[in-house]
């Protein structure tokens, strides 16, 4: 005769070491997906407590990169001997959509430990919580958006049809930062070291990055620009809107640095899904 208390006992089954862990993955995807009016409700609450009590909100940030943009144009377009109608252009895109990347990037880094009490307690999809962290960076961004309207009035300056190219080009940008935001977040929940790594790293591609700097002064090196793949995505959204378009070797090392991505992604979702519950 079994033991009453043994019996009593719960079957718990490790999804690590599941065999269907694949068709479990893209079910997580699939759900999480379909349920993007939560992820985007809980960006919305995030933005509104971490402005709690703020006149402004996140309209500080457009203040504070207004300020940035006037302070950088009139030194750096000195410094390159450039004119300002010229520069400030290529400045606002640049820094309006790195900054929209850097902040992802390092928001990604916590995409999974930042929802450790929802993780715990309710079987939400992951893909929630990265669709969250991405949403929410996105609406902040969008307070950036007008400065580039702004400048290009200012300056004259008006894109031509080309400028829908820049559509694909935010189209990659919101691919990679859902990819990111599952890999970065399941790896620093595995080690959390990897998240001031991270930071580090973005300071570094910032001075590497033109943003501050236009290609064209590397002479004879900016063939090699496309490797850093940073400079690669930008350039889909600024070369429509500044400079007709953007390379076509941009493009075409964009779309594989998203690919490299998502494949990376993916492979670690599949792997790791049901090790996140245990590592956050």
């Amino acid at each position: 005769m079994s033991d009453p208390s043994t019996a009593a006992m719960p079957s718990y089954h490790v999804d690590a070491a599941d065999p269907q862990r694949l068709r479990k993955a893209i079910d997580d995807v699939r759900l999480g997906v379909s349920r993007w009016r939560l992820a985007l409700t809980l960006a919305w609450l995030d933005i509104r407590n971490r402005y709690r009590g703020s006149v402004l909100g996140p309209f500080w940030l457009t203040l504070s990169t207004g300020a940035m943009l006037l302070g950088l144009g009139l030194l750096y377009s000195t410094l390159f001997n450039m004119s300002l109608r010229e520069y400030l252009p290529h400045l606002a895109v640049s820094l309006v959509i790195w900054n929209a990347i850097s902040q992802m990037v390092n928001d990604a880094t916590a995409s999974l430990t930042g929802s450790e009490g929802i993780i715990r307690q309710m079987p939400l999809p992951y893909t929630v919580h990265a669709l969250r962290c991405v949403m929410r960076n996105g609406i902040i961004a969008a307070h950036n958006f007008p400065l580039i309207l702004v400048i290009f009035l200012i300056c004259g300056h008006l894109p031509g049809p080309e400028a829908l190219l820049a559509i694909p080009g935010f189209v990659l940008i919101a691919i990679n930062s859902i990819a990111a935001a599952l890999f970065l977040g399941m790896l620093c929940a595995r080690f959390r070291d990897i998240g001031p790594i991270v930071g580090s790293i973005m300071q570094l591609a910032f001075f590497l990055t033109p943003i501050l700097w236009k290609p064209r002064l590397l002479g004879h090196w900016e063939a090699w620009m496309p490797f850093n793949p940073f400079y690669a995505i930008l350039e889909t959204v600024r070369g429509p809107l500044v400079e007709g378009g953007g390379p076509p070797l941009a493009w075409v090392a964009a779309i594989v640095y998203t690919l490299l991505t998502v494949v990376v992604a993916a492979v670690f979702f599949v792997r790791f899904r049901g090790r996140v519950a245990f590592w956050v």
